[in-house]
């Protein structure tokens, strides 16, 4: 009986370590672990230094790799991408055999997160999340470290509207 009720309970451990593996490996996002090194590499090796890798995410069966270009990316970049990422996929079969790949631009709606796709985005409308609230406006400046967005408000002075434009 001991013999039985002690091979239990190491059953029991193996799987609360399997489950918290499972979880820090989605919380982690383990299976991407690597994606943007291959993609610098992809574009080091095809003299596409004007690319760049943006993020990668693995949610159930679909793997999504988001890459981006000054100008804009084209479909046969992310076509030829898609074939050179999915050779090491199915050799190491970190997503398994039955996975579906997706290489693209982020999208219009996406959130900007690296100061590259802010100076490509000079002059556009977007909101910023800031630490007092949104701030909705015109993109005039981006460095590595800070942007200026231009927001217009209607304020009245003297009685009249009078249009103000302040950068922050």
């Amino acid at each position: 009986m001991a013999i039985h009720d002690n091979h239990k309970s190491w059953e029991t451990v193996v799987n609360l370590i399997t489950q918290h593996l499972f979880y820090l490996k989605s919380v982690l996002n383990l299976e991407t672990t690597g994606i943007k090194e291959m993609v610098e590499r992809f574009f080091m090796e095809n003299a596409m230094e004007n690319c760049y890798f943006v993020d990668a995410k693995n949610v159930g069966k679909k793997v999504e790799v988001f890459i981006d270009r000054d100008g804009g990316i084209s479909f046969d970049v992310c076509h030829k991408l898609s074939r050179y990422l999915e050779s090491f996929f199915d050799e190491d079969k970190r997503f398994g055999e039955d996975y579906i790949l997706e290489v693209s631009s982020p999208g219009v709606g996406s959130p900007l997160k690296l100061p590259r796709q802010y100076r490509n985005n000079l002059g556009r409308n977007i909101v910023v999340k800031t630490a007092a609230g949104k701030l909705e406006g015109i993109l005039r400046d981006a460095s590595d470290h800070d942007c200026t967005v231009e927001v217009t408000s209607t304020v009245k002075v003297d009685g009249k509207k009078k249009i103000e434009i302040i950068n922050h």
